[in-house]
């Protein structure tokens, strides 16, 4: 048999095999319609897994479930009810005076959950949760995106849903949340419900109150240092983006459930900060502070607003209720510079002493200090420059050499000389 009979051959055996097959062969399955489809499984619908609603806007459809702790939980060691009793005035000092006055239940408790954590145009923020405070206890209302095409919805949800509140209060908001919800709102050709509310966030609080006594001011540590509240089971922040994406592709909302529940607790966490943090700012002579370090924290911002009297008396609460070494120099020295703006030079003089005799990174500084003193004071330039050699044997620099050898010609001048210079 030549090439072309076994050909034929060939091509007649594929022919029967298909004529054989053929009526077997099932038709093809219908293309998923998410999220229109009915007759997909359950589980793969949020609104089935999650206690909530599809809500229909004029730019389409998103989730929305909300949750409410009742006045008479507790979120660690503070009680929910607490929130409702804030002061009206509790904001006017951390915010340096923008928002004066205003209810606390005009304030709204905004955090998102993103698809990326560096932000830019292409993240997403696929949960937005707003907490408020209400007579009937604190209320985290979230708006969720099933996907990208969900976004226009939820933008104007949100919006309308902000419209009730004067003041934003966020956690490291202001680099992140608001931006980013800003530049999704543009690339949606709309106006941002931002340029209305005063802006509070409690990052900049938080972080001058506790930066120098622990080592990590993120929410969920606060939460559990601060707060006393341990969570389990949670979902690291940065496993987020991941885990939508997963819902994404697998349409499987069991995934979800971590991502809502991480949400709701840094909001709830953020509203019981903003119980605490402010407070310390507003009267800080009265601030329920039992950490040095946390005194110190706070009499560091009262410097720098220039109250120093009031920044003073931290300081030496702080000292008086100790302090490890390398914070208890710093502060020594910055009474000691508080004291001599002050023009208390004795008080400054008497702490300047104490530095200058003892090892720490302020010894050298001290010294110059005093001679400083020994020098323009007293007139004594024998012991400035004692104290100046003393400086310079712990840190040689050009300014010192340049003080030692003015106070060696100063001394090396006839005493007449020396006498009218002074005069």
């Amino acid at each position: 048999m030549d090439i072309q009979e076994q050909l034929a051959e060939l091509r007649r055996r594929v022919a029967r095999i298909d004529r054989k097959y053929a009526a077997a062969r099932p038709a093809p399955p219908p293309a998923p319609q998410y999220p229109f489809d009915d007759t997909r499984p359950a589980r793969y619908f949020v609104e089935d897994l999650i206690s909530g609603s599809v809500v229909e806007t004029a730019q389409g459809g998103h989730f929305e479930t909300e949750k409410l702790y009742q006045r008479h939980r507790r979120h660690g060691s503070f009680d929910i009810s607490n929130l409702i009793e804030l002061p009206e005035d509790l904001l006017a000092a951390l915010s340096d005076g923008a928002i004066a006055r205003s209810h606390p239940t005009r304030w709204a408790f905004l955090d998102t959950e993103t698809t990326g954590l560096a932000g830019g145009a292409g993240t997403y923020a696929f949960l937005v949760g707003v907490g408020s405070i209400e007579e009937d206890g604190f209320r985290v209302r979230q708006f969720f995106m099933r996907d990208f095409g969900d976004e226009p919805s939820l933008l104007e949800a949100l919006g309308a849903h902000l419209v009730r509140f004067d003041v934003l209060i966020t956690y490291n908001g202001k680099a992140y949340d608001q931006p980013l919800l800003e530049t999704r709102y543009r690339m949606a050709r709309r106006r941002p419900p931002f340029d209305r509310m005063e802006h509070l966030d409690l990052l900049f609080g938080a972080r001058r109150l506790w930066k120098l006594r622990l080592e990590s001011c993120r929410l969920v540590d606060l939460e559990n240092r601060i707060l006393g509240l341990e969570r389990e089971g949670d979902l690291p922040g940065e496993m987020i983006p991941y885990c939508y994406f997963e819902y994404l592709r697998t349409r499987q909302a069991f995934r979800l459930v971590p991502i809502f529940h991480h949400n709701v607790m840094d909001i709830v966490t953020l509203a019981c900060l903003t119980g605490l943090v402010p407070f310390a700012f507003r009267a800080p002579g009265e601030a329920d502070l039992r950490h040095g370090a946390d005194l110190v924290g706070l009499a560091r911002w009262l410097a720098a607003a220039e109250r120093f009297e009031q920044a003073l008396e931290l300081y030496r609460r702080a000292v008086d209720r100790g302090l490890p070494d390398h914070l208890l120099f710093r502060t020594q020295w910055d009474i000691a510079l508080l004291e001599k703006k002050l023009e208390r030079g004795e008080r400054a003089l008497a702490v300047f002493t104490e530095l200058a005799a003892s090892r720490n990174p302020y010894r050298a500084s001290a010294l110059v200090e005093l001679a400083k003193h020994y020098e323009h004071r007293e007139r004594n330039y024998a012991m400035a420059l004692e104290m100046t050699r003393g400086a310079l044997d712990l840190e040689d620099s050009a300014e010192v050499r340049r003080r030692e050898e003015r106070l060696k010609r100063r001394l090396a001048a006839p005493r007449t000389r020396r006498l009218a210079l002074g005069s």
